[in-house]
């Protein structure tokens, strides 16, 4: 049964994967603008509202989770699951909405050069002429960019696998530690605050390999060692990474709930 706390968490986890997918294009919108810092400082707008949506989700569902268990209910998995295919359809949605949030990013850095504030670009955005550009900006991906996909010698498997696991990880965090609730409730304090456990693995590979190597091919365009379609291909290669770690995370859900009640009870 999907209740009211767990609809919002589904639309909450949409805005949020949307965002997370977007963020990809950003290095592109840099390169072709050459403005990079400016880029990622408008996308931080983006990313603020993706944070205070994260902050809501985990208390939703504790809460969910703690109506059912003292209503008698020991398992509702169903909701859970369909939080993980918001994950992978925000995920869809994010890769379809690249090509039209580069063409609008683009025009906003572009513009921030001239009115220097973003309060002020943000009402240029709601403007006549913002909005007339939003409608020009309507695009879907291009044919191209998905047919120029190759598993050959140049694939990057190592950053596309770790992309896979990092994602695959970030999706079921929050989700396995509360659901570890149901598994194990005289527990289930512990095991909610254990998403830290298992979101900072995540993070330390997303930093220590995944980050660095698209910085390196994003200062590599810039300096004319590296193609800007050989990077642009690399985007999309983390993108579809993203979906299948997305897809991943509903086969590895519920072991990864299990082990999280077994270390709450064992701490």
């Amino acid at each position: 049964m999907i209740t009211s706390q767990i609809a919002i968490v589904l639309v909450l986890t949409l805005v949020i994967n949307i965002i997370t997918t977007l963020s990809y294009s950003v290095r592109i919108v840099g390169i072709r603008t050459g403005r990079i810092a400016i880029s990622f400082a408008l996308f931080n707008i983006l990313v603020l509202i993706s944070r205070t949506a994260n902050g809501f989700q985990a208390p939703l569902l504790a809460k969910a989770v703690e109506n059912d268990i003292k209503n008698g209910i020991s398992s509702n998995i169903e909701p859970f699951r369909w939080v993980i295919l918001s994950c992978t359809i925000g995920t869809i949605l994010g890769a379809f909405l690249i090509p039209t949030f580069q063409r609008i990013l683009s025009k906003a850095v572009l513009s921030f050069s001239l009115y220097k504030s973003v309060p002020r670009l943000l009402l240029h955005g709601f403007s006549k002429n913002g909005i007339l550009y939003f409608k020009e900006s309507l695009t879907v991906p291009a044919k191209e960019n998905i047919t120029q996909i190759r598993l050959d010698n140049g694939f990057p498997w190592r950053i596309f696998i770790l992309n896979v696991v990092a994602v695959m990880i970030l999706t079921i965090g929050v989700l396995s530690a509360v659901y570890a609730s149901y598994i194990n409730p005289d527990y289930r304090t512990t095991a909610s605050n254990l998403s830290a456990f298992i979101n900072g693995f995540a993070t330390i590979l997303m930093f220590t390999f995944i980050d660095p190597h698209l910085s390196i091919m994003t200062d590599d365009v810039v300096l004319g060692k590296c193609s800007e379609s050989t990077f642009r291909k690399y985007i999309i290669y983390m993108v579809v990474a993203r979906v299948i770690g997305t897809l991943l995370a509903q086969v590895v859900f519920f072991p990864c709930s299990e082990l999280l009640a077994v270390i709450a009870e064992k701490m």
